[in-house]
This record gives structure tokens, C-alpha cells and sequence, in this order.
């Protein structure tokens, strides 16, 4: 895997870089700024674009801009953002797209290096990998939950799937069985109407659906 990291922070910039490369992962181009960032996912090409929210010149949102504008000039680059908080306007803005392979978690989560290493991965495979506190900030905003007719059990199936999940991690978290999760599932994309696609991947539409921002 391929990636280029986008960070203003020196030490955070070097150590995901380190980070990554003992996970066998290629760091092609590591910048501090937007601009940069274009530059060098056009050069590169990568299978994901890590990215900071904040970074020069004014710390606001520049990355975050970057990373939408490389996913227009590169449909469905994978890119996972970093953010210090949880900046709700931004993950808005970022997941409202609908295409697969985003994610959003906080720079703490870096520490815990096989988690973090997982949502890189999991990423770069075009899934998602959401924070937990993201999720619990989006669904307090929205006024008015597109997945009511689901089940509580499905519910709690599908913020799973929202954190990127797999199939066999949620029944382990719910201690039952993969035929129960994979029903409950399949429940999940009926009652949305998600049917078979080749252009969007289902549980990245049923993740923004149950966001309220899809």
C-alpha cells in the first residue's frame, strides 16, 4: 500500500510515517500543507491520502478542503482524516459525498496502533472507519433519524458498521453468532432500500444513512 500523509506537526508527520512503514506500508510523499497535499496525490497516485484537518496557513480548514478537492480530481481516493476534536462541519462535509472509502478519527486513536493501522487499511479497501465520538456528536445533530423502522439490535448493528466494523468483529463485540449479525445485516439494507450496486458500496451508504448526511 501506497500512501501520502498530509500534517503540519513534524513529530506526528514522522512518527505515522514510521509507524506505518513497520506495518509494511509506503509513505511516497509526507507535506505540511494543502497545496502540497494536491501536488502530491496527483504525482502519486496512492491508495489512500491521510490527512490533517488544520494546517497552514491559517489552521482552519485546509486539509480538510484538499482532501475534497483530491477526491474530485481523483474520484474515490481513499482518504482518512485526523482531526484534534470532532469538528462536526467538517465530518459532514467529508462523509456527505456517499463515495466509499472515507474515515474520520481522532489523532488520539493513533496510539493505539493496531486500531489505527486497521482503519488505514481498511480505508485504502474503500470501507470506512468512523469515530465513535463523531458518530455520537452527527446523530445528536440530526433532527430527525432516517433509520427508525430498524430494530434497536439492528441499530446497534449498524453504529458498528459505522466504526468499519467487519461482520465477524461485531458479533465477537456482541457475542452472537456470524449468522445473526450477517440477518441482521441483510435487515439493514432492506429496510433502507439498499439494493445490489456496482457504483456505491452498500455499507458505506448505510453508514450515511444512518448519519443523517447521505
Amino acid at each position: 500500500m501506497r500512501v501520502v500523509i498530509a500534517e503540519d506537526s513534524v513529530l506526528l508527520r514522522v512518527g505515522v510515517q514510521r509507524l506505518l512503514a513497520d506495518e509494511g506500508i509506503e509513505t511516497v510523499a509526507a507535506v505540511d500543507d494543502g497545496v502540497a497535499l494536491l501536488a502530491a496525490i496527483e504525482e502519486h497516485r496512492p491508495d489512500l491520502a491521510l490527512v490533517d484537518v488544520r494546517m497552514p496557513p491559517t489552521f482552519t480548514d485546509e486539509g480538510l478542503r484538499a482532501a475534497i478537492e483530491a477526491r474530485k480530481r481523483i474520484p474515490n481516493l481513499p482518504v482518512l482524516v485526523l482531526s484534534q476534536y470532532v469538528e462536526e462541519r467538517y465530518a459532514v462535509e467529508l462523509l456527505a459525498g456517499g463515495a466509499s472509502g472515507v474515515g474520520y478519527l481522532l489523532k488520539e486513536r493513533v496510539a493505539d496502533v493496531a486500531e489505527f493501522v486497521s482503519a488505514v487499511r481498511r480505508v485504502a479497501d474503500g470501507g470506512t472507519s468512523i469515530d465513535h465520538e463523531v458518530i455520537t456528536q452527527l446523530m445528536a445533530r440530526s433532527k430527525r433519524n432516517p433509520v427508525d423502522s430498524l430494530t434497536a439490535r439492528e441499530r446497534e448493528v449498524l453504529g458498528l458498521m459505522a466504526e468499519g466494523l467487519s461482520n465477524a468483529a461485531i458479533a465477537a463485540s456482541l457475542v452472537v453468532s456470524d449468522g445473526a449479525v450477517e440477518k441482521h445485516v441483510g435487515n439493514i439494507f432492506a429496510k433502507l432500500g439498499l439494493e445490489p450496486s456496482t457504483s456505491e458500496h452498500r455499507r458505506v451508504r448505510a453508514v450515511l444513512a444512518y448519519l443523517d448526511i447521505g
